[in-house]
């Protein structure tokens, strides 16, 4: 079987090592080289082949949102971006994201974090779906989205890998007056408030980070915040809670679809993007067993084709 070729760009000489051995230790993975600093590695890129690229967001000499824009640029590869789990580095991820980098890991103790074992399944997981990662689709440009009347509907969204790209442009896009939009994108606490800020500017209509008893509302979009669940009740209040994860994550796209579904019936509709396992397929089901409109990203505008194919799959 082939290995999975991976760069490992990082300032540290302990994180370059922790991480490298975690990365070896999986028998589809291969570290191919390492680098301690942006230039470092740009100078490698031109003669490495990496399948993939994890890059550090804070270095000496070139940052990595820096790196990641001269990758993107000159040999464009799959980047999966390291930051500490602070609201800097949320700040930075977020626009990494923005530049073309596939996913993220939040360093779990800073900088220098001596538990990233702790996150080792993560850190495999992820390469291997940035491996097969459709990075044509990264900056999305154009995306059909066939009309259909929303007049006093409520509109349910989920995303996991490559979704903030495609929840940025299709949020810019819509008009002021829109029905109310419950968000989930898979990110960790911290996360979720910083993206939905970003899109409170960049939307003609409302966003921010959904918190307890919020009412559901038109020229509103919530966002579900990083750890939390987010369901809605049939009076239009929403409902948070740390129950245990689903599908491994928390928040999970199925309860709020499926809590939308029975509360909204046929007026909820079902929007799911790009994403990696099959979050959403099931509260999918329950909207269409409803009555409500069910909507995939299509293969070719996805960057993981996860989560949107196994609800068609199961016909929702």
């Amino acid at each position: 079987m082939k290995r999975i070729k991976v760069f490992v760009v990082e300032d540290s000489i302990f994180m370059r090592n922790v991480i490298s051995d975690i990365i070896n230790s999986d028998p589809q993975l291969q570290v191919i080289d390492t680098a301690r600093d942006g230039e470092e590695a740009l100078s490698k890129l031109d003669y490495l082949q990496p399948d993939v690229i994890t890059l550090d967001i804070e270095m000496p000499r070139m940052d990595g949102l820096s790196v990641l824009k001269q990758i993107m640029k000159r040999k464009p590869k799959p980047v999966i971006m390291l930051s500490a789990l602070t609201k800097e580095g949320a700040i930075y991820t977020l626009k990494a994201l923005e530049y073309g980098a596939v996913d993220y890991i939040s360093k779990p103790s800073g900088n220098i974090s001596l538990d990233l074992h702790t996150i080792k399944d993560e850190i495999i997981s992820k390469i291997k779906m940035a491996a097969s990662a459709n990075l044509s689709k990264l900056k999305i440009k154009s995306i059909n989205i066939e009309p259909c009347e929303l007049a006093d509907n409520v509109v349910a969204m989920g995303a996991s890998t490559g979704g903030p790209q495609a929840l940025t442009y299709i949020l810019a896009s819509l008009p002021q007056s829109i029905p109310p939009i419950l968000i989930v994108q898979h990110m960790p606490e911290g996360f979720t408030r910083l993206f939905a800020e970003r899109l409170d500017r960049l939307c003609k209509f409302r966003v921010k980070e959904a918190e307890e008893g919020d009412y559901i509302s038109k020229e509103l979009a919530l966002i579900a915040p990083g750890g939390f669940h987010m369901t809605v009740s049939k009076t239009g209040r929403i409902i948070l809670d740390r129950t245990p994860p689903i599908h491994g994550v928390r928040p999970a796209v199925d309860p709020t679809m499926t809590s939308v579904a029975r509360s909204y019936r046929s007026r909820a509709i079902g929007v799911l993007l790009t994403g990696m396992g099959r979050d959403g397929a099931y509260g999918m089901r329950k909207i269409k067993e409803h009555g409500g409109v069910t909507i995939a990203q299509d293969e070719k505008t996805s960057v993981v084709f996860g989560m949107p194919k196994a609800a068609i799959e199961e016909g929702c």
